[in-house]
């Protein structure tokens, strides 16, 4: 048959996908009948959810990402970005991270671009926002909070280390609140070993533009959050929008203005840029249009799933899957199932969920949880977030290597040094030759 079968995408779906194509098909790969091709900018996947507890220092980064070509031996990897999708001439256009781009032709196409995240038209919000969906903005955003407090001990000026010490986190979600949470528990641990700075020093500000805080877990569960939130001292300003922040001066809908040098953005995301530059069918939401089989609707040869697809929800007829981790993980089984399925000219099947609940952690030992039914909080739903997680990372090697590092956080205190040098390797070196030519 010699086919070819490119997926768009490294992340859950892409790789997800990729490792159960590499265990039904490989007899396929290893003839030769069947090729399958990985195009995604980065050599790794990254597990999201623990995000917030690389930046927080509870987890090594490299742990929590899976690099794809030792995943996946027997796929063939691209590094560099899709910038055109032509399903008409079954191509995409492929550029490399150095060089010219290239064609590059499929027989089957499995578009998982993803997300990236989805911004306002904010005045000032390049000058000091961050997002927080990759391993170099939680790394980064980790230093920085850390070398703040640096800056803030050796200030003498109070408006310098008034606006050092203050931190903006706008959108209450998963990715703002579990990042607020770890990173207000880490700079509040770190104060310890500072003379001139006490908790109490801390600003935390969480900006949401709705009533709640993180609704995928339910009502009850939100307004616990709520309240553990204000109880540790964080300002939490519901209905309230981000209106600028030019110069790091923070202005808010309802009136509050502030200066910080920290903001920031988890406020929704959006499908990646490929999806627009391609001729597949897209939702009213600029989604990919899916079926419930993860085919693309009115088209051939097409598959699509996770955060970049509008994918029907059959349990809730007129709903869509949620784009978020626990779906876009049980799709690519799905997918590929169906993949191999329309390889072998069988029927495919629809993708069916049963909602297992929400889990999220909200600092060391503290969480909350609403798992089929049963809701947590406290200790039991911060171990039940790290149980759940755990399971979810792809390879034995790496679940080995995340419980090695929660292991030893049990014995040894979290590091609370700031690395942000490594963000600008060269700047040391170029001091060197200019004394040099003086």
């Amino acid at each position: 048959m010699n086919q070819h079968i490119l997926i768009v995408g490294g992340g859950y779906v892409g790789l997800y996908t990729a490792l159960r194509l590499q265990r039904k098909l490989h007899r396929e790969l290893r003839s030769g009948e069947v090729r399958v091709t990985i195009i995604d900018p980065q050599s790794y996947m990254t597990y999201q959810p623990f995000l917030p507890e690389a930046a927080a220092g509870n987890l090594s980064p490299r742990h929590m990402v899976a690099p794809l070509r030792r995943v996946l031996p027997k796929v063939h990897i691209l590094n560099g970005t899709v910038t055109k999708v032509d399903h008409a001439e079954r191509t995409v256009t492929f550029q490399p991270a150095e060089g010219e781009p290239r064609q590059v032709a499929y027989d089957v196409i499995v578009m998982a671009a993803g997300s990236i995240s989805r911004t306002l038209p904010i005045p000032g919000l390049t000058d000091i926002g961050i997002g927080f969906k990759t391993v170099g903005e939680a790394i980064a955003l980790r230093n920085r909070v850390l070398h703040l407090l640096d800056v803030a001990e050796s200030a003498d000026d109070p408006e310098v280390r008034r606006r050092a010490l203050t931190f903006v986190v706008v959108g209450a979600g998963f990715a703002g609140v579990e990042a607020l949470a770890e990173l207000e528990d880490m700079a509040k641990h770190s104060t310890r070993y500072y003379r001139n700075i006490g908790p109490s020093d801390l600003r935390w500000v969480l900006v949401e533009a709705t009533d709640r805080v993180l609704p995928e877990v339910g009502p009850e569960m939100g307004r616990w959050t709520l309240e553990q939130l204000r109880e540790r001292g964080i300002d939490v300003r519901l209905k309230t929008r981000l209106e600028s922040c030019e110069g790091g001066h923070v202005v808010l809908s309802d009136g509050a203005e502030f200066d910080a040098e920290t903001l920031v953005w988890t406020a929704g995301v959006k499908p990646s840029t490929v999806v627009g530059d391609s001729d597949l069918p897209l939702d009213e939401r600029g989604r990919i249009k899916a079926t419930a089989m993860l085919t693309v609707a009115g088209t051939q040869g097409a598959f699509a799933a996770g955060d970049a697809a509008g994918v029907p929800d059959v349990t809730d007829p007129g709903k869509y899957c949620a784009p978020n981790a626990q779906h876009a993980v049980r799709q690519a089984k799905v997918l590929a199932d169906n993949v191999v399925r329309y390889l072998r000219g069988q029927e495919l099947v629809q993708y069916r969920h049963k909602y297992v609940g929400s889990v999220a952690g909200l600092g060391l030992h503290q969480g909350v949880a609403n798992v089929y039914g049963v809701k947590l909080r406290g200790f039991p739903a911060w171990f039940m977030h790290r149980t759940y997680h755990l399971s979810r990372v792809p390879t034995l090697n790496r679940k080995v290597r995340v419980v090695v590092d929660w292991t030893l956080a049990l014995f040894f205190k979290r590091e609370t040094i700031s690395l942000g040098e490594m963000e600008h390797p060269r700047d040391g070196f170029r001091a060197a030759v200019a004394t040099t030519r003086r």
